[in-house]
């Protein structure tokens, strides 16, 4: 988990992230640029206390680290400051540490989701669904309050009358709600034949379906949408954005 040949190192927290979209992202980035000595790599972490092990090894030349899934809410007590946005959402996907080594949290996620879902929205998108209820969950409804979108998330276990469980999705509450988000991890490859259990014969043309999930292009998720005539987006551009707000805050 040390990287001492770049003297300005970023990485990724997460587990099981070998697939990750974000190091070849800024490794792509960094070559373009010219930019020899940054460099980016995977902290492929069991539990979230391992994070104190990537800080030691890594702490002469350790600048910023995004943060997937499983850690985007675990790591807040581990900050030593949250931006405002940030705490407002309550996760964090991009950290920035200071010349004196302190860890600031942000949110992009927020500012890829809602840039990316915006063009897409006609006047009659006014409710949507989230399905899930993990840390990108939370940056999605931030986003989509915003936007002025009504939402309730969509759970397995739905503990109050803001969230319906997966078994109480009528046809009436999929015709009410015309943006569906996918914010589960169902579908990822390798397990492409999975996907959320939501009455997808309700859904029609005036739906848009979103999935975070960007590999593959086209999640089992998405097909059902599009083949019922809704528009369908996946997360690449989502991701896209928040990178680059991402490094803008590194820099």
């Amino acid at each position: 988990m040390e990287n001492k040949k770049s003297n300005y190192l970023y990485g990724l927290i997460g587990k099981n992230i070998s697939y990750s979209f974000s190091r070849g992202y800024f490794s792509k980035k960094f070559e373009t640029l010219d930019l020899n000595h940054h460099s980016y790599v995977n902290f492929d972490i069991n539990v979230i206390n391992e994070l104190d092990e990537v800080l030691k090894k890594n702490k002469t030349n350790l600048k910023g680290l995004n943060v997937t899934i499983p850690y985007k809410e675990d790591i807040i007590p581990f900050l030593d400051s949250l931006d405002k946005r940030a705490r407002k959402i309550g996760a964090v996907n991009t950290v920035k540490i200071t010349k004196k080594g302190r860890l600031k949290g942000y949110n992009t996620d927020f500012y890829g989701f809602k840039n990316s879902l915006e063009p897409l929205l006609e006047k009659q998108h006014r409710k949507a669904l989230i399905l899930g209820t993990g840390g990108a969950s939370k940056a999605v409804a931030y986003a989509l309050k915003k936007l002025g979108i009504n939402y309730k998330f969509v759970s397995r276990k739905a503990e109050d009358n803001k969230m319906y469980n997966y078994s109480q999705l009528t046809k009436e509450i999929i015709e009410d709600h015309l943006i569906i988000i996918n914010c589960t991890p169902l579908g990822t490859s390798p397990n492409i034949s999975e996907k959320p259990n939501i009455p997808y014969e309700y859904i029609g043309k005036q739906h848009i379906l979103y999935d975070l999930i960007y590999n593959p292009a086209e999640s089992a998720f998405l097909k059902s949408g599009k083949d019922n005539g809704a528009k369908i987006k996946n997360g690449l551009e989502m991701l896209e954005l928040q990178a680059e707000k991402a490094w803008q805050i590194w820099q």
